[in-house]
Formats: structure tokens, sequence, C-alpha cells
């Protein structure tokens, strides 16, 4: 083989090896956003924890608490979850018992919760820490003598429907509502909302950034619309969170690291 060629295909092998590790790379990332809302005087800051699945960051979880805390939130949103029916416990326990200690905090089930058969106690230990559980109603969160009233449903598989209760609901000041499925937003936008929080999707599994925003989310089949990112309804903005998933997953993410989403809700 001549050595123009052997350079030639070493350096297309060196490529292609770099490649796979860049799309491979499940290091941690922040994903920031900002809303504008005429309803607030204050910025507002938010930390949407999702789709942990019971995964490791670390010694003592630090490295997705310490991006949480840099990020300084008002409040902590969990769009299910966050404890996998696979994988033990312990990880998703250390990172919710130091989020409750330092923020107040809001959750709803996901399907892996339930599929675990032990979503109501996983509600019942979330409680006893502090953490507001909604399971088809609301709580009021003051920031900033400001009022933000976070609703919240229970994933399908909990075999209930709450959404008409939510949708009738009415709270002061900003709306949010937390509900980890994406693909029902349709719904969801039938209600007083002025943020839409979901999960599930792990931003559609493999990506090409620029080209294609995720293959393949439950429930929504391939190339689906709703895999993650920020998508507007008028006044009304939805945000999807890729998920903190990575050695729970059966196929690895590809152009898809784990994200933290960070939320400023800014006066406007």
């Amino acid at each position: 083989m001549r050595k123009g060629r052997r350079r030639l295909l070493l350096g297309c092998l060196a490529a292609a090896v770099l490649l796979l590790l860049l799309a491979l790379d499940n290091r941690l990332v922040v994903r920031r956003y900002t809303v504008e809302s005429e309803k607030l005087t204050e910025p507002v800051r938010l930390a949407i924890v999702s789709d942990l699945h019971s995964c490791a960051y670390g010694a003592g979880q630090r490295e997705l608490l310490d991006a949480v805390a840099a990020e300084a939130p008002d409040l902590v949103l969990l769009p299910g979850d966050i404890v996998d029916d696979d994988l033990p416990e312990d990880n998703a326990w250390t990172v919710l018992e130091a989020l409750a200690e330092s923020w107040p905090c809001c959750y709803v089930t996901g399907n892996h919760e339930w599929w675990s058969g032990q979503a109501e106690r996983i509600c019942r230990d979330m409680e006893a820490l502090g953490i507001h559980v909604l399971r088809g109603e609301s709580t009021e969160i003051t920031v900033k003598g400001q009022t933000l009233t976070v609703f919240g449903i229970d994933d399908p598989d909990s075999g209930e429907d709450q959404l008409p209760a939510v949708l009738a609901g009415a709270g002061e000041g900003y709306a949010i509502l937390l509900a980890h499925r994406p693909e029902r937003i349709e719904s969801y936008l039938a209600g007083p909302f002025d943020l839409i929080v979901s999960g599930h999707a792990h931003g559609g599994q493999w990506r090409v950034p620029g080209l294609l925003n995720g293959l393949y989310a439950p429930n929504q089949g391939f190339f689906p619309q709703y895999a993650g990112g920020r998508y507007d309804f008028g006044d009304q903005v939805f945000l999807v969170s890729r998920g903190l998933a990575r050695e729970s997953t059966r196929i690895p993410r590809l152009f898809n690291p784990p994200e933290l989403v960070a939320a400023e809700i800014v006066p406007g």
C-alpha cells in the first residue's frame, strides 16, 4: 500500500473514531432557556431535573448537584422518572434529599415509577422530604414576592386521568404544568398554563445536530415531534427535557448528552 493511501486510511479511521467518541459523549450538559412573561416583575430561575432513572453522577451525585447549584434556582421541577424500575434507587434519593434541603421542589410521577410497582411509596417518601407531589392538583410557590402556581398530573400509567381536574383549575400568578409525557401537549394547551414542562422522550435517543432532533421516542415513534427543546404556542411555552438517563438506557445516546435544563422566566 502506498504511503499516501495509508495516511488517508489512517486519517479516515482517526476521524471515524473521533466522530464516534463525540457521538457517545455522555457528559452532563446544561441547556438554558429564557422565557418572557408580563406576569412577573422579577426574574425567576427554574432547574428542571427530569428522567434521572436512578443514574450515577459521581460520588455523592456531586456532578449533577453542583450543576444545579451553579444555576442558583428559585424552584426545582421534577417531571417524572426520577426513580428507575430496574436500577437501585439510592442515586435517585441522594439527589432528591439534597435538592429538597436547598430548594422548593415539585414532582410528578413518570411511567417508570409506576412500572416499578412502588409509585405510591415513592410519592409518600418524597412528601416526607418536603417535596410537593402533584397528583391532579396544584401548589402555590412564592418567589421574590411573586406567586407561581404549579399544577401537576400523574403519568397515565397510574390508571387515572387527572388532566380534566387541572384544566379546570385556577391559580394566582404565573402558571406552570408538570406532565411527564410530551405527546399529550395538544390536551395540555387547553389549560391556563404559561409554561408546560415534560420529559419522557430522552431526546429521541439518537440525534444529528442541525438535521435531526431525535430518531425515536416512546409513544411518539420515529422522528418524534417533541423529542426535546423549546416549543412555542402563542403565549404558552412548552419545554421538553432530554433527560438525565445514561447507564439505564438499553440503546446508547448518540449526539444526545444527558441534560439539566435551566429556565429563567423574566419580565417582558
